[in-house]
């Protein structure tokens, strides 16, 4: 669907009724042809690999020179890209179908058998700024758990959403399956944002995944309900037990790999006892393809940190930048983290089993690893085919977001005519 003039308001509503009936389609679909869907789907994804490169080639020509090259970096394909986009569809097809699990039964004393057993969540609005392979992802993941999804993507990735939207819908009409599985806000104009946001007669769940600004635009207006994804201020800890030559590896692929995605880590915290060793080794490993940002502490030790300021602290970089802070104990570093973190992905790096422990227990966040690179934050990493997003909250979903957290429940209670006394 392209830019058209009509209200966005209407619009966003007609896309709703559609998606609203395209759920009863998927309730009834089998898992065969849900998985049929996902690989038809992948398949016309390869089949159009050049015309995604087209369209992703216009999207990045409206941006470079004006964005930031993280963003120009997430918002670029490639023909790699593509066939990790296919490849997770696939993958995707190979997971156990999330819908009907039997997720607890019980027997009570008056002979009611009663199951609780996993649902769709329904029609889901998912919101995403430039990465163009989350609308695949989320459509996917939405698919193989039954719900209808409406995608408004980033007007930067508007060429490259169409196409990806189009591959989609070839695969469900491949497989007999409603093409409104999958639909796309056709129009760039801002007032289709609130509308999904508070379509509550058509939409049941609404997933931002962005920066800060469009994650609290979503918190603030949205009256359907949200499952909020905010942004990855990261931190990988140096405990006084870590194997130093092994925490600067991890760290540099935590920091560097891809700068532009939420499980980067953006600060290192490293302990006292071991910084007048471990600090010039991050130093030299990071080299001129990161800045290091630190304490006085760290730039005492280390004439190529520069001083950092407050404002650092609390920075998603998406950036090579990373800021260092000094720390004196393990008890410092969990009060420093838990201050500063946005309870994204946190680290620590430590041989001592012990700290390990007590860290990843008092560190509040939806990840927390010992001894791996932050980046491993993400739904294909953790074996879920791919993510729609890592959530940040504590209600319903935490950490990625893959096809079981796609899902609620409902109990099913048998009788034989029971009556209630």
């Amino acid at each position: 669907m392209n830019d058209m003039s009509e209200d966005p308001t209407i619009h966003v509503h007609q896309l709703g009724r559609r998606a609203r009936e395209a759920t009863r389609g998927l309730l009834a679909a089998s898992t065969d042809a849900k998985n049929a869907a996902l690989r038809a789907a992948a398949k016309a994804l390869r089949d159009n690999t050049d015309s995604l490169l087209e369209a992703n080639a216009k999207d990045v020509a409206g941006v470079e020179g004006k964005k930031p090259d993280s963003f120009v970096d997430r918002l670029r394909l490639t023909e790699d890209r593509v066939e990790g986009m296919a490849a997770a569809l696939e993958q995707i097809a190979e997971l156990p179908d999330p819908v009907g699990r039997q997720l607890a039964q019980f027997d009570r004393p008056n002979g009611l058998k009663i199951e609780r057993v996993a649902v769709p969540i329904g029609v889901v609005g998912m919101i995403y700024e430039s990465r163009p392979n989350v609308g695949a992802d989320a459509s996917a993941l939405c698919l193989k758990s039954g719900n209808a999804v409406i995608l408004r993507g980033g007007s930067e990735s508007r060429h490259s959403t169409r196409v990806i939207v189009e591959c989609m819908r070839k695969g469900l009409a491949e497989a007999g399956l409603p093409e409104d599985a999958v639909q796309t806000v056709g129009t760039t104009d801002r007032a289709a944002v609130a509308a999904l946001l508070t379509a509550d007669e058509f939409v049941d769940l609404v997933i931002p995944r962005g920066g800060r600004g469009l994650v609290e635009l979503v918190r603030d207006q949205a009256s359907v309900p949200t499952l909020l994804h905010l942004d990855g201020n990261c931190h990988s800890y140096v405990h006084e037990a870590a194997d130093l030559d092994k925490a600067a590896e991890v760290i540099r692929n935590a920091k560097l790999r891809r700068t532009g995605v939420c499980g980067a880590t953006e600060s290192i915290v490293v302990d006292r006892a071991v910084a007048d060793d471990f600090v010039p080794r991050l130093a030299e490993i990071m080299g001129s393809d990161c800045e290091l940002r630190g304490d006085e502490t760290a730039v005492s030790i280390d004439d190529r940190i520069k001083p950092a300021t407050d404002e650092d602290w609390d920075t998603e970089y998406l950036d090579p930048i990373a800021s260092v802070k000094i720390v004196e104990g393990l008890d410092e570093a969990i009060a420093w983290v838990d201050e500063h973190s946005s309870h994204h992905t946190d680290a620590i790096m430590t041989e001592d089993d012990a700290a390990a422990r007590r860290f990843m227990t008092a560190i509040d966040s939806a990840i927390v690893m010992h001894n791996a690179s932050t980046q491993f934050a993400d739904g294909g990493e953790f074996g879920m085919g791919a993510e729609i997003g890592i959530a940040t909250g504590k209600m319903h979903a935490r950490g990625p977001v893959g096809l079981e957290q796609l899902t609620s429940f409902k109990y099913l209670v048998h009788g034989q005519g029971q009556t209630r006394p």
